[in-house]
C-alpha cells in the first residue's frame, strides 16, 4: 500500500461521517469530513505533510512558507514544514489568525519571523467545499506582501470551491477530491 492509500484509509475511517450536517459554509451535507481527526493523529499528519510536501516540490516556482488559516490547516502546515526539514529542504510554517491579534503586534499573521519578505507561500487547507476560507487568507497573505504560489486541501468536496478560486485567479490542488476519497 503506497502512502496516498493509506490516507485515504486513515481519512475515511477517522474522518468522514455520515448523517445531516452544517459546514462552515451555511450548506447542508449528508455527510462530513472532519479533516482534523486525520491530520491530528501521528500517522495521518505525516502522510498529508508528505504527500502536500511533493506538490510543493514540484510547483513551478520555489515555495518559501507554507500557511493557513487557524484551525483546519495548523496541523497541516506544521506537518509540511517538519516533514521538509527531514528532507533536509526546510520550509518554515506561518498561521492566519481568524482576528487580528488584539495585543502586542496586532498581526493576523504568526511567524513572520521565519518568513522572508515577499516571498511566494503555499496555502493550505484540510477541506474545501466553497472556498470562501481561502479567499480570506489570500487577501489577508497578499495584504502583507507575500506571494500565493499554491493553494492546496487534503479534501476538495466538489461544491463550487474549485470554480470560486479558478475566478480570483488561483488553482486548487488536491490530495483527494470527494469522488476520490469515496470511490
Amino acid at each position: 500500500m503506497n502512502d496516498r492509500q493509506r490516507l485515504k484509509e486513515i481519512l475515511l475511517e477517522k474522518s468522514y461521517r455520515k448523517g445531516s450536517f452544517t459546514l462552515t459554509s451555511g450548506k447542508t451535507s449528508d455527510f462530513y469530513i472532519d479533516g482534523k481527526q486525520t491530520t491530528l493523529s501521528a500517522e495521518g499528519g505525516y502522510l498529508c505533510g508528505k504527500l502536500i510536501l511533493e506538490i510543493i516540490n514540484q510547483a513551478a516556482e520555489p515555495i518559501q512558507a507554507v500557511g493557513g488559516m487557524t484551525l483546519g490547516a495548523d496541523p497541516l502546515v506544521t506537518a509540511v514544514s517538519v516533514v521538509s526539514h527531514l528532507e533536509k529542504c526546510p520550509i518554515p510554517a506561518f498561521i492566519v489568525r481568524k482576528e487580528a491579534k488584539g495585543h502586542g503586534t496586532g498581526n493576523y499573521i504568526e511567524g513572520l519571523s521565519n518568513m522572508i519578505p515577499g516571498c511566494r507561500v503555499a496555502l493550505l487547507e484540510d477541506v474545501v467545499t466553497t472556498g470562501g476560507t481561502l479567499l480570506k487568507v489570500i487577501e489577508r497573505v497578499e495584504a502583507q506582501g507575500f506571494k500565493v504560489g499554491l493553494v492546496i486541501t487534503v479534501v476538495e468536496r466538489q461544491e463550487g470551491g474549485v470554480e470560486v478560486l479558478a475566478k480570483a485567479g488561483y488553482k486548487l490542488e488536491s490530495l483527494f477530491t470527494r469522488e476520490q476519497l469515496l470511490s
